[in-house]
């Protein structure tokens, strides 16, 4: 009771407020001290400046890749990807867990989050060390939902340490109802001697979505043994089937009549059910087999069934139940009639392609209908258990990966990583590539982006560039990655990875690197997150590292993502520095003295002839401090307003200084 006191004398106004109302309306809270700072510090966020590295980028298409290494801190990242909020189709991420060796706090962070500081490592001595974790994750949280799509899917890993707290927190952000599962993985397959208790097994996926209501979770590939079902016996033109009921469920007395068996004469009823299909195409069926059918009266209590024409029927007896005894067999010997139909319907199943209603024990069973695979939704449903009994397996690409629930364990992910990397990068935890795979495959559309945060080892990355092999998948990834200040993982572990992904370079058994896997198209853009961007900086920059920020941070109003690009021209004009895919020129404007300038007339009729020798095409888009001379042919942006708007800034007003709501 004391602690609480305590903690109640801690809360801020507004914390003690948002308690109360919500104790009032009879909902759930989660509090914490600081929870007030921590749910408003990102608007003291500022973005950085970034510089593109052009050693460290890879594969990089003169500046048109669309994958991203970012060497930064992630909430300035995200902050700082401006360009991309609301554009991200899935956050995939695996945050520190707390375990008290992989989560460092700083201090500082309650009142400047722009200090560059990591912080101390957060023990499990640490008595604040779960809200400390709660005030890191809460902002980075909301900065996230404000990055994805209006459909957009976050998925975040956590194990038991952290989990209720992280689900409050992603209920609050999120909305409970916007929660779509939580996924419950198998991380190991032997027990530890890890606990007197219970030894943990697995680990959890929390999975939500910006709005449940329009997003959209894939079918998983069905198994060789659901497909193994599928037969073409007759050499089906259509392609593989199966048998399937005739009859639904359901009790639609018009639909519930007697058809008469080709083969042997007798009477099928639907039993307690219906015929699935229509009387039309039932009739349609039945006549493939080569008899003529008509609607008859059978008495029966029963809609009109269908029987052969001229052939003799079963006698009925109408005190017997048709839902329990759902066949009549013919009590005398066949007429002509039925003797004919049996031949022909044997004809026709030994040498054609059987119809599509058909009886069972080659024609001398129950009716069934062929039910196509090509026909049958391409997919199953996924479970929130993820198990897999390839233990050891390492994933590797083919046409059966995609078949099988499997996501993998942690043992794996250590062995993934060992075979890229080598043994001694020090990951401790690793998460298999066939768990990050499952989750792309279920919330990112073929042609989506992908952001991880918390790239870590670069699992995510590869897992991307593993699924666009597929034919008609092009998905994109932003990795974001600082590491401790005496590593930092993003230009060592997590762009090496990548690269040897992508080269299919490993390291065999001897410690070597050689190429011992297929290589694949792809690369990626190597930023740097700098300073902090205000108007100062920025008209304090040199003309490479401007460049850097306008071919980062454009978009186009529209934000039509191909115009978007910015192609880097190499060859050194005085203005023009780069071109769009729809070949239209982007021009800085700089006077004698190596800073921003303005554009006048004299100034126009030079970017013409720049223009007209590398032929980019007009509008062109001039940043400049001032505009002088105006032309439908120009598109102005002004320096620094222009680039802090696209930073989601602006000289007077930016949107990440703003202390109230």
């Amino acid at each position: 009771m004391e602690n609480n006191l305590e903690s109640i004398e801690l809360m801020s106004k507004e914390e003690l407020v948002e308690l109360i109302a919500k104790m009032l309306n009879g909902g759930v809270s989660l509090s914490f001290n600081g929870k007030r700072t921590a749910q408003v510090i990102q608007r003291k966020v500022m973005p950085r400046v970034i510089k593109i590295n052009k050693e460290l980028s890879f594969n990089d298409d003169n500046g048109k890749c669309e994958n991203l290494i970012i060497d930064g801190e992630n909430l300035q990242a995200m902050v700082t990807l401006y360009k991309y909020k609301g554009s991200i189709d899935l956050i995939v991420t695996d945050p520190p867990y707390n375990t008290g060796k992989d989560f460092r706090y700083n201090d500082k962070w309650d009142t400047d989050p722009n200090d560059p500081d990591l912080g101390s490592l957060v023990t499990l001595e640490d008595g604040s060390r779960h809200t400390k974790w709660m005030k890191f994750m809460l902002p980075r949280i909301q900065m996230m939902y404000a990055m994805l799509k209006s459909n957009g899917i976050l998925a975040i890993c956590i194990d038991e340490r952290e989990l209720f707290h992280l689900g409050m927190m992603l209920n609050e952000v999120f909305g409970e109802e916007n929660r779509i599962g939580i996924i419950n993985w198998q991380k190991s397959y032997a027990p530890k001697n890890d606990s007197t208790h219970l030894s943990s097994a697995t680990e959890y996926v929390l999975v939500y979505a910006k709005n449940k209501a329009i997003s959209k979770t894939a079918l998983l590939s069905r198994t060789e043994q659901m497909n193994s079902k599928y037969k073409n016996p007759d050499n089906d033109p259509e392609g593989l089937w199966r048998d399937d009921n005739p009859v639904a469920a359901r009790k639609t007395e018009k639909d519930r009549y007697a058809i008469q068996s080709p083969f042997t004469g007798a009477l099928h009823y639907p039993g307690a059910g219906a015929w699935r299909n229509t009387k039309k195409n039932m009739k349609e069926y039945l006549e493939k087999w080569g008899s003529k059918y008509i609607e008859m009266s059978l008495d029966d209590g029963r809609a009109k069934a269908l029987v052969i024409k001229g052939a003799n029927l079963p006698t009925i007896d109408i005190t017997q139940n048709l839902d329990n005894n759902p066949v009549i067999e013919l009590s005398e010997s066949k007429n002509e009639v039925l003797i004919l139909a049996e031949q022909k319907a044997k004809k026709i199943q030994e040498s054609k392609v059987i119809p599509m209603l058909y009886f069972l024990r080659e024609g001398y069973g129950r009716p069934a209908l062929k039910r196509y695979l090509k026909y049958v939704k391409q997919g199953k449903v996924p479970l929130t258990f993820w198990a897999d009994e390839d233990y050891d397996e390492l994933f590797k690409l083919d046409c059966q990966s995609w078949g099988f629930e499997e996501s993998g364990h942690s043992q794996t992910g250590i062995k993934e990583l060992d075979y890229i990397l080598g043994k001694g990068h020090n990951f401790q935890t690793v998460k298999p590539l066939k768990l990050i795979e499952k989750i792309i495959q279920l919330w990112c559309p073929a042609k989506g982006i992908v952001l991880d945060p918390f790239a870590g080892s670069g699992t995510t990355g590869h897992a991307v560039l593993e699924l666009n092999q597929i034919p008609e998948v092009d998905r994109k990834f932003i990795l974001v990655e600082k590491g401790e200040e005496t590593d930092r993982y993003a230009s060592t572990l997590t762009r090496e990875r990548i690269v040897r992904a992508i080269k299919g370079n490993r390291v065999d058994k001897l410690g070597n690197v050689k190429k011992m896997e297929e290589d694949f198209p792809g690369g990626f853009i190597y930023w740097e997150l700098e300073q902090k961007v205000d108007a100062k900086a920025i008209l304090e920059m040199k003309r490479d590292e401007l460049i850097d920020v306008i071919i980062s941070s454009h978009w186009e109003d529209d934000k039509r993502k191909s115009t978007s690009i910015i192609e880097r021209i190499e060859k050194k004009y005085k203005f023009l520095v780069g071109k769009n895919s729809l070949g239209e020129g982007f021009f800085i404007i700089w006077n004698g003295k190596d800073s921003v300038g303005k554009l006048d007339q004299d100034i126009y009729m030079e970017l013409l002839k720049e223009s007209k020798e590398e032929g980019v095409k007009a509008p062109f888009h001039v940043y400049a401090r001032t505009q002088i001379y105006q032309t439908n042919k120009v598109k102005f942006y002004q320096i620094p307003d222009k680039i802090l708007m696209h930073l989601g800034l602006n000289e007077n007003s930016d949107r990440f200084n703003n202390e109230e709501e």
